[in-house]
């Protein structure tokens, strides 16, 4: 076989693929072997007919489809790895070029591929954060929030105000007709946390048990989302809340201290942590995007469009596919779709960039992942949509999502490596030490998923490469490309390891 690579650009290649047919004998072998137990011929049993028979009842050209059909994408494959400098990320365009019969076979395969990426070196890059500041205020902030959650409800013969909580019957109607979604009996609700029903604190403050009242609101989600309807509030019980006296008999009932002021400094110590987080995290998202806009990235076409075509469906998947609901939607919050349509693109454009900046520096890194880390990402992800790690695992691996995972991991870990090496200050310009938080470059320390990752078209089973753990983790990504009938793209529009739910919704 040979082959040769066109560069078309930088995020686009074609490769030209010419075969001998004496390379494709074992697949004529299988063509006809396939073919004959598909075939019913008088005086031959099922998966027996010689090959020159098939070739006189159902013609040369049936064999050949068969055996192009199944030699391309296997041919396109070995091309690929052959060609070091071809790393595709993308659905390859094959189309067949000669068929001479007994002498060669001839095609063409464009792909998007990955830039050729300089980046600014981890080192280089400073970023200044804001100070650890652990106030007063924080401290007692955090230690209400402890009394409330000891605190006691007592009944009220008054009218409910802000803080009180309250049992409510809810009902509501459009144009006259009940909305079943919004109605409820017996529900408890704090009067100021808002999110429920817009207007509704309002509504209540001001009634006592047994009182109701009426009030137009916007329904923002259901059949009737975006209509006016008119909202019945029937407040059946009044209720305010008491809260411990912050002493000592309250510190040894909340914590494991005797005093208060020894639980005290320990919510003071845990804000501090707290608060380091904090600076990690922007210390983090900082030097990403010092990565990022140091370094000039060819953005591959069909991989930023694909990736609109997943934000703009999640966007749209919640109005059930409908686009006037989501016109509707879209002027309500003073958007046209052409405006939206402009952000997608926006968004699309950095998330691509992003991974493709990290992809290189995870390569430059020579950036590996264990099976335990790998394990640990998804037993975390699988308890962010509270399923079963094996339940997960199952649906991740039925949508093709195990290498972005494994991609995800790799990019975090990139990033993580880049932040060690990078120079941190804090307001004043004194250098932080981070070590005790970040660990060792080992040690495979976590602060959180690298921000911006919507779905990944970048063909996450190329990062995992032969580094990938055991198992269906990953494939090379020319093998998993080559495939002319089936999406080349391993991601593809499956792969998210954020907003995409695994159940395929």
């Amino acid at each position: 076989m040979k082959s040769t690579v066109e560069r078309l650009s930088p995020t686009r290649v074609r490769i030209n693929v010419e075969v001998p047919f004496d390379e494709l004998k074992p697949d004529f072998d299988r063509a006809y072997k396939k073919i004959a137990q598909q075939v019913k011929v008088p005086g031959f049993r099922p998966g027996k007919v010689p090959a020159r028979i098939i070739d006189a009842r159902l013609g040369r050209g049936a064999v050949l489809d068969e055996v192009v059909n199944a030699a391309v994408p296997a041919k396109y494959g070995e091309a690929v790895s052959a060609a070091d400098e071809v790393k595709p990320i993308g659905r390859p365009d094959i189309e067949v070029t000669e068929i001479a019969d007994g002498e060669r076979l001839a095609f063409t395969a464009e792909v998007d591929v990955r830039p050729e990426l300089a980046l600014p070196a981890p080192d280089s890059i400073s970023v200044s954060v804001d100070d650890v500041e652990v106030t007063d205020e924080a401290v007692d902030e955090q230690l209400h929030s402890l009394r409330e959650r000891f605190g006691t409800l007592a009944g009220v013969q008054r009218a409910a105000a802000e803080d009180d909580f309250v049992l409510i019957d809810l009902s509501a109607t459009v144009d006259g007709k009940v909305v079943e979604e919004a109605a409820t009996t017996g529900f408890s609700y704090q009067v100021g946390q808002g999110g429920l029903i817009d207007g509704l604190d309002e509504a209540i403050q001001g009634l006592s048990a047994d009182e109701e009242t009426t009030f137009t609101s916007t329904l923002v989600a259901g059949e009737y989302e975006g209509k006016d309807a008119e909202v019945t509030v029937k407040v059946t019980a009044v209720k305010e809340r008491s809260l411990p006296e912050a002493d000592d008999e309250f510190a040894q009932l909340a914590s494991e201290f005797d005093t208060l002021d020894e639980l005290t400094a320990d919510l003071r110590e845990r804000l501090g942590r707290v608060r380091r987080m904090e600076q990690v995290t922007a210390a983090r998202d900082k030097v990403l995007e010092a990565l990022v806009d140091g370094t000039e990235v060819p953005l591959p076409e069909s991989i930023v469009a694909a990736e609109v075509d997943s934000m703009t469906h999640d966007a749209v998947h919640g109005f059930d596919h409908d686009e006037d609901r989501f016109a509707e939607f879209l002027a309500a919050d003073g958007k046209s779709r052409e405006d939206f349509d402009a952000d997608v693109r926006s968004d699309a454009e950095k998330s691509v960039r992003t991974r493709l900046v990290l992809d290189a520096l995870a390569d430059a890194e020579q950036v590996t992942v264990g099976d335990q880390e790998l394990t640990e990402r998804i037993v975390y992800q699988a308890q962010q949509y509270q399923m079963p790690p094996e339940e997960f695992v199952r649906r991740i691996q039925e949508a093709g999502q195990l290498g972005a995972i494994y991609a995800d991991v790799r990019r975090t870990k990139a990033l993580l490596s880049a932040l060690r090496a990078a120079t941190v200050t804090d307001a004043s310009g004194s250098a932080i030490d981070l070590s005790d938080l970040l660990g060792d470059d080992d040690d495979g320390v976590e602060v959180t998923e690298v921000p911006g990752e919507v779905v990944d078209t970048t063909a996450d089973d190329d990062a995992a490469g032969d580094d990938a753990p055991s198992g269906d983790a990953a494939d090379d990504d020319a093998a998993a490309g080559a495939d002319a009938t089936a999406d080349a793209t391993p991601a593809g529009d499956a792969d998210s390891t954020e907003d995409r739910s695994p159940t395929g919704a």
